[in-house]
């Protein structure tokens, strides 16, 4: 059969997104968890964004890091998050071959870029904490924003790279994906040709985008807790590893459902689809929804400041400085 669709060059132009296929008789419950989800997504990162850009106090690159961070999680969850729903709804699960491409692409570049923001976090603290007296040289919004364009360059390349030759696959095995939303791997699995070339690009990407990201994070925070302890004092040293904490709970948090929902798609076989998709939605939905929360509860001068906002009074007036975050030696 296969063989006969390849020789008269059948290849699928519309897909279907499964959703959660254990659960289509009662999609529409799945529409109430996720809905909330969703709702605390945009609600908690809008209040972070508006907080930031609003209040002058938090005008320095560590919280406009933070700003940036939210406006990822927000874009992220609305690239795939409003169809999904909607499916749940009323069962509007197709999507065209271009449609699923521009979503994966979307999907990817964005979560991508989700982990160079938590480098450039890292490489912010890095420099408060272990060179003090240059920071203001080296972390300043212009090399703000050369850092993100060169790494939104790279990490544009490696995923337009693989999505141009995803949409060059024949896609004659079926053309049902098994997922809420298109992403690489999804897409790619229902190709009925060799596609070992679209896995190595797959693969390159995470390593050259990912597995970088990840190994300068950990080199630059292994640095920075050296020189704390070696050289701060009990109160500069607790302030240290208070503003480096929040950003490795937020790292880790990332990380780890990242790496969960790697690790699901090489053990697929051991878990049901429903499982297997769950984790994928989660991986995007999740730090969306909690990111801000941590970063409101844990930082005091955006808790206080959002306590204010919604009491309704007047913004009390304080200012921060790069020298409040470093080490004192």
């Amino acid at each position: 059969m296969v063989q006969d669709l390849q020789k008269h060059n059948f290849s699928y132009t519309n897909f279907i997104l499964t959703g959660f296929p254990g659960f289509l008789e009662k999609r529409q419950l799945l529409f109430i968890p996720f809905s909330l989800l969703f709702i605390l997504a945009i609600g908690s990162n809008s209040v972070i964004i508006h907080t930031i850009r609003t209040v002058h106090a938090l005008q320095s690159p560590m919280y406009m890091l933070i700003c940036t961070k939210a406006a990822a999680d927000l874009s992220i969850i609305m690239t795939f998050a409003p169809k999904m729903l909607l499916f749940f709804l009323f069962d509007w699960n197709e999507i065209s071959l271009t449609g699923c491409l521009i979503q994966m692409f979307f999907v990817h570049l964005i979560s991508s870029f989700q982990s160079s923001i938590l480098l450039v976090m890292a490489l912010d603290r890095y420099v408060a904490i272990c060179n003090p007296l240059r920071y203001n040289d080296y972390i300043n919004n212009s090399n703000l924003i050369k850092i993100f364009v060169a790494l939104l360059i790279r990490n544009s390349m490696f995923i337009i790279i693989f999505t141009i030759a995803a949409g060059y696959l024949t896609f004659c095995m079926s053309n049902v994906i098994e997922n809420c939303y298109c992403d690489h791997m999804s897409l790619v699995s229902l190709a009925c040709e060799n596609t070992l070339k679209n896995n190595i690009m797959g693969l390159a990407a995470i390593i050259f985008i990912t597995v970088v990201d990840l190994l300068f994070i950990i080199f630059s925070y292994c640095n920075i807790f050296n020189v704390v302890l070696k050289t701060a004092s009990g109160k500069a040293r607790q302030k240290a590893f208070d503003t480096c904490s929040t950003h490795l709970i937020v790292i880790l948090f990332d990380y780890l459902l990242a790496l969960c929902s790697y690790l699901m798609y090489r053990v697929k076989n051991s878990f049901s689809a429903d499982a297997h998709i769950l984790v994928n939605v989660l991986y995007l939905m999740l730090p969306s929804c909690f990111n801000p929360v941590i970063y409101g509860v844990r930082i005091k001068e955006i808790r206080e400041l959002i306590v204010q906002k919604l009491k309704g009074g007047k913004m009390s007036s304080f200012s921060i400085t790069a020298q409040e975050l470093t080490v004192e030696k």
